[in-house]
């Protein structure tokens, strides 16, 4: 009997072009890390931007991927269908599940805030990382490489251009230029586009692109017709009107739903507390005139607001954030030069000095960025001081400053300058404006305790005369 040797079984003909496919794969890859950063930058304005946020929300996205990329291997027949249905519904989760006010109304109705984030990152990105992690390992399948490293090295090779390339320019070029919902569209938009050339490939062309024209209508709707705040790359922005005593008609600038800035229609206008006392700081008891004031972290620009005795430089990341300051919140232009730059950066490189460092940078309401509460910038605040001049930051701390966060960020400012003024507003509520203010010429370093055994106060008294 004559032996028959085993046949494979011959790979099936792609129904689409070799060329096509790597664009599914591509685009796969453009969207998915476009989610992901979609999925940062909207939790900004509810958690911050910490370490502690952004690790763990790209944790789970890497777990999602990793579990969607086995899926997908599992994938045995109907290769395009799934893909289609896949890129389908990752279409549908990110046009709804991450256009601004579906995330506004989230955070709003799940308290407290990590509830949010953990239904937002387990139920929009976990699920999209899963759909699109599918597609490298099915469409594999489809490719007529002669070995199987040949062919999966192909499609990572485009998937990964794609996440490259989306990450790059959604966030460099899309954010800064048109704003955090075109960057949505556009990834919904790429996945929905080829969703009619698989379902003609499929023989299903009429029902796909129903479905994918179904999904636009909702994405335009989610993203345009709904009511918008102002996106940038780096921030969401509205101006609001509110009712306080004493106050004039009074509007607040709001940076990632926290009231950043505040001011009214009196003669002269009113402004948020501790602005005023920063402004009583700097003109009466310092008495400062034709002074150089660095402000690190905009804004609504209200501290040199109608104030023309001294020169101020404010410094921001963000360069749409002047413009929307003057056209919805000031009403007038900004008195100042503004400079587009990360604060510690612009202290550690530039030869200016100036005579008052004002630190009011956020990126939430009690969260600082990371990166400017350490000694190294706080020590770069005191290099950029002329002899003579002055540190003042604007903390939000509790009242009592018992937590170890107070205890340790006045420690790091203290380490550097030496003792500083602490001043406490708002005792009556969870969250205060804490003041600080240090003098350059300060000596670093602790003093040396006094003791019953060894007392030398009156001492001191005579030499500090």
């Amino acid at each position: 009997m004559e032996h028959t040797p085993a046949v494979r079984p011959a790979t099936a003909a792609p129904a689409l072009p070799v060329a096509l496919l790597f664009v599914l794969v591509f685009v796969e890859g453009f969207v998915s890390l476009g989610a992901e950063v979609l999925a940062l930058r909207r939790l900004v304005p509810h958690v911050g931007s910490a370490i502690t946020v952004t690790a763990p929300t790209i944790a789970f996205f890497l777990l999602a991927l990793a579990l969607g990329y086995q899926a997908g291997g599992r994938v045995a027949a109907g290769y395009l269908a799934r893909v289609q249905r896949n890129f389908l519904a990752a279409a549908a989760l990110i046009a709804v599940g991450l256009a601004g006010p579906v995330v506004e109304l989230l955070f709003a109705q799940l308290r407290p805030a990590p509830v949010a984030w953990f239904v937002l990152v387990g139920g929009v990105l976990g699920p999209v990382a899963w759909l699109l992690g599918q597609t490298v390992p099915i469409l594999t399948n489809l490719l007529r490489h002669e070995r199987a490293g040949a062919r999966s090295g192909a499609a990572l090779y485009w998937s990964t251009l794609g996440s490259f390339l989306g990450a790059l320019t959604l966030s460099m070029l899309v954010m800064q230029w048109l704003g955090v919902g075109a960057a949505v569209l556009i990834c919904a938009g790429l996945l929905l586009a080829l969703v009619p050339l698989l379902g003609r490939a499929e023989g299903a062309w009429r029902g796909a692109t129903a479905a994918a024209a179904a999904v636009g209508a909702v994405a335009v709707a989610c993203n345009l017709v709904l009511p918008q705040q102002t996106e940038t790359a780096y921030a969401t922005y509205r101006v609001a009107p509110v009712t306080l005593a004493g106050f004039e008609a009074p509007r607040v600038f709001w940076l990632n739903n926290s009231a950043a800035s505040l001011i009214d229609a009196g003669a002269p206008p009113r402004y948020a507390r501790y602005i005023e006392r920063l402004r009583t700081l700097l003109l009466d008891e310092l008495g400062y005139r034709d002074r150089a004031v660095l402000v690190l972290g905009a804004g609504g620009f209200t501290l040199s607001h109608r104030e023309p005795l001294n020169r101020y430089t404010y410094v921001d990341i963000d360069p749409a954030v002047k413009a929307i300051a003057e056209r919805d919140f000031l009403r007038e232009p900004v008195r100042g030069e503004f400079v587009v730059a990360d604060a510690r950066a612009y202290v550690r490189d530039t030869a200016a000095r100036y005579d008052a460092v004002v630190v009011d940078a956020y990126s939430a309401l009690t969260s600082i960025p990371a990166h400017l509460v350490t000694r190294e910038f706080w020590r770069a605040t005191r290099r950029v001081l002329a002899p003579g001049g002055m540190l003042l930051a604007n903390l939000i701390l509790d009242p009592q400053l018992a937590t170890p966060y107070a205890r340790n960020l006045l420690a790091t400012i203290e380490a550097e300058y030496g003792a500083c003024a602490v001043e406490v507003l708002f005792r009556d509520r969870p969250q205060a404006n804490v003041l600080v203010q240090c003098a350059a010429d300060a000596p670093p370093g602790p003093g040396t305790p006094y003791t019953d055994e060894r007392n030398r106060a009156d001492l001191d008294v005579l030499r500090s005369q």
